[in-house]
């Protein structure tokens, strides 16, 4: 009988579980892994590719409510999300399994198993697990992203293409929804890590009480309620890469701590005293500009030299005048493919509106209008109306700072006419963070008292 080609991982404290599951299970399958320590699961998952997991629910002596096993569904979900999980456990909480199920899992089996049963159960999910991997290659060719013919935009890609194939730090600058993520994953798809691990992290939205906890992981008893030994997210990315987004919000008094992983290349836990070791690529991206908050003291210099082994620079989407009506073919059909809908193309006038619109929030607002846009259209046209252009500002170069600085002012000011003055409202409408808001609006002089 010839094996099937896989590689499967059991995971559960019990040696005689792991023997016997690993020795049935050989005869069927290529290669076995075993863990009787969850600890180990990110350092083999980034050593190795897995299509299954068969995973124990319950750890610790006298605790059988699977929680444990439920936050290492997560965790494996979040380090390879093409594996599939398959739950086990002897107690037969079928609450639990349930939400295991909707948390992601596959499948589950209560230990004792029937052979026959588990057998089953695991090539159906390895045939899951090859959809999945083909429906992921298939959509990778299929859905290639837009980069555009400006130069600006070229010159951006082609740095990142040569960078890609090294080690070096990356940083990446430029305005919110300028595309920082989508040149990132491009810089990691293109790297030797590609099959490893790509952790994102939005350094921005971490509250400075979880900042180490987040990045660095923690042990069990470190504080209130960490119940089990935890990685944190540059561990995850371990061989692999990681992408800190909007670094330039950090704190001053966490940089140090983020300076110390980056020039170590370790990583100690929270109520750990032991350090370790890190293999990870490390790209970064702000919309703030890091030389000016290096010299108002905002920014550590070190720090700043640290993550700018290579600096890459992407262009406003006004200064890319001749990518706007393209990237709108190109959005428009990816919304089209999302919703389902028949053939939709744009009015002529629409096409106007698009080239002479300002685009403050720069690709992401083209992608909500045009989204929007698809959703409302009748009758296979886009009109006007559909795409919700309220700021139509026209400008004749985009060199022009004058003109820019009145076309941002008048935009900044119609939003928060709009939102009744309500600061994080206009950022999220305007694409900018709440600190770049408030830059505005103390260059532009403008009261909101």
């Amino acid at each position: 009988m010839k094996k099937t080609n896989a590689s499967i991982l059991i995971i559960d404290d019990q040696e005689d579980i792991l023997f016997a599951s690993k020795v049935y299970l050989k005869k069927y399958f290529e290669n076995i892994f075993t863990l009787n320590n969850p600890k180990n699961i990110v350092e083999l998952l980034a050593k190795n590719t897995i299509d299954v997991v068969l995973l124990d629910m319950n750890y610790r002596i006298g605790f059988e409510d699977g929680r444990e096993g439920l936050y290492l569904l997560k965790e494996i979900k979040t380090l390879s999300p093409k594996t599939v999980v398959i739950l086990m456990t002897a107690f037969g909480k079928v609450e639990t399994a349930v939400e295991g199920l909707k948390t992601g899992a596959f499948d589950y089996i209560l230990k004792p198993w029937e052979n026959k049963k588990l057998l089953e159960s695991v090539k159906q999910a390895v045939d899951k697990a090859r959809k999945e991997q083909k429906k992921a290659k298939e959509v990778e060719i299929k859905n290639d992203f837009f980069i555009g013919n400006s130069e600006t935009i070229k010159k951006a890609y082609s740095l990142a293409d040569k960078v890609a194939k090294t080690d070096a730090n990356v940083l990446i600058l430029g305005e919110n929804g300028t595309g920082k993520f989508v040149l990132a994953h491009h810089i990691y798809s293109q790297s030797e890590r590609k099959d490893k691990p790509f952790i994102a992290v939005d350094l921005g939205s971490l509250n400075s009480n979880i900042f180490e906890s987040e990045l660095f992981g923690y042990a069990k008893g470190a504080f209130t309620d960490a119940k089990i030994d935890t990685p944190g997210r540059f561990e995850m990315a371990q061989n692999g890469t990681i992408f800190l987004d909007e670094i330039g919000n950090v704190p001053l008094q966490l940089q140090s701590k983020l300076l110390q992983v980056i020039q170590t290349k370790t990583v100690t836990r929270l109520g750990e005293t032991k350090a370790r070791s890190l293999n990870v690529r490390i790209i970064t991206a702000t919309n703030l500009n890091l030389k000016e908050e290096v010299a108002g003291k905002n920014f550590r210099e070190d720090l700043y030299y640290r993550i700018n082994t290579m600096e890459i620079v992407l262009p406003p989407l006004r200064e890319r005048n001749e990518d706007k009506i393209p990237l709108a073919e190109y959005l428009l059909d990816k919304m089209i493919e999302k919703y389902g809908r028949d053939e939709i193309t744009f009015d002529s006038k629409v096409l106007e509106q698009i080239e002479k619109h300002a685009w403050n929030g720069n690709i992401r607002e083209m992608e909500n209008k045009i989204e929007r846009a698809v959703i409302l259209c009748e009758n296979h046209k886009i009109k006007v109306s559909d795409l919700d252009l309220e700021i139509i500002t026209p400008y004749e170069d985009s060199s022009d700072d004058i003109q820019l600085s009145a076309v941002e002012k008048a935009t900044v000011e119609k939003a928060l006419l709009k939102n009744h003055n309500n600061i994080s409202k206009t950022a999220e409408e305007l694409g900018l963070s709440r600190g770049a808001l408030y830059r505005r609006l103390e260059k532009y002089n403008i009261n909101i008292n």
